[in-house]
């Protein structure tokens, strides 16, 4: 059975869920094999395996500072040197702003097709995507070199099954020609309490309609232990960080369930949600194009909607 390998995302060990939803679909195309790069790769490894990683790429290079001293070039030379060690079925990675970076280089150096933001990943591996700002639903499949696929968060439920975990040292030569754009500086993300956008289960986000209060937003998504979003007229105004827009311009999510509250639903917006399993919109106008989407839909204010249903989920938990 061919090798499908698998970048791990982690943050000094600690593998994200998106990872463990990679090598999920991983088993569906061949054997997982997780890609290491970076620090602490103990920690890692009994995650990785409990999730079916059969072997397990410990990377290193002569100085691994060259890791975290650089941008995503020095990565995509490690895959490039293991796509050609191993020949495997397919390279998968979380879709985001890196992955899909490494995973673009990767495919030049490979000559291989490229298929991005994948929602779905079968055997071929055929994947699905919503394209054209959620207008179509397409399926793909690479028909030159070895598929590389970025897959968006929320695409697969992880599943446990004990891999051999066997593990690898790999060591690599990193060129002059990746070490071109190096990080002078970085600070750590400040920790709200609430899960990553991107990778939440959960979203709950406010629009022009929460008039810049986005108490009501927060606390219902509190209540939930969902991630907090806001569209395009919402950052514009000031009212929420721009990193937490959602939508063509901001960050695309996937989530079991996506609340729009006080989101009138342009297509902008919609191109950022629009594959969420199950929608619920707000809205005080019953004309908003967003209901024409949705599943279930409230009309009402949301300054009185999300209070009540925040009551609601803390009197059913308890």
């Amino acid at each position: 059975m061919s090798e499908v390998l698998v970048l791990v995302d982690h943050v000094d060990g600690s593998v994200s869920k998106p990872t463990t939803e990679l090598l999920t679909i991983a088993r569906r195309l061949g054997e997982p094999s997780a890609v290491f790069i970076g620090g602490n790769a103990d920690a890692a490894g009994e995650v990785l395996k409990k999730f079916g990683a059969e072997k397990i790429y410990i990377v290193s290079a002569a100085d691994d500072s060259v890791f975290t001293d650089y941008l995503v070039a020095p990565k995509a030379e490690v895959l490039a040197q293991l796509v050609e060690k191993t020949q495997p079925a397919a390279v998968l990675l979380v879709s985001g702003g890196e992955g899909k970076e490494i995973a673009g280089r990767l495919a030049v150096k490979t000559d291989s097709g490229l298929i991005t933001d994948a929602v779905d990943v079968t055997e071929g591996p055929t994947t699905t995507q919503s394209v054209f700002a959620g207008n179509y639903t397409v399926t793909a499949k690479v028909t030159k070199g070895t598929p590389i696929i970025t897959v968006k968060p929320n695409s697969a439920t992880p599943e446990e099954t004990a891999g051999a975990g066997a593990t690898e040292n790999v060591e690599v030569t990193i060129s002059e020609g990746a070490k071109s754009a190096r990080i002078i500086s970085s600070k750590p993300r400040e920790a709200s309490g609430r899960p990553d956008l991107t990778e939440a289960a959960i979203v709950v986000s406010g629009g022009r309609g929460t008039g810049g209060n986005f108490e009501p937003v927060e606390q219902f998504a509190d209540s939930l232990g969902a991630a907090v979003g806001a569209s395009r007229a919402a950052v514009d105004s000031g009212w929420y960080p721009h990193s937490f827009q959602v939508g063509q311009t901001g960050k695309t999510v996937s989530p079991q369930l996506y609340v729009a509250a006080g989101i009138s639903g342009a297509i902008q917006h919609r191109a950022g949600m629009q594959t969420s399993k199950t929608i619920v919109a707000i809205n005080k106008d019953e004309e908003a194009p967003l209901f024409e989407l949705v599943d279930f839909g409230v009309v009402g204010d949301l300054h009185a909607v999300l209070p009540a249903a925040t009551e609601a989920v803390k009197k059913r938990k308890g």
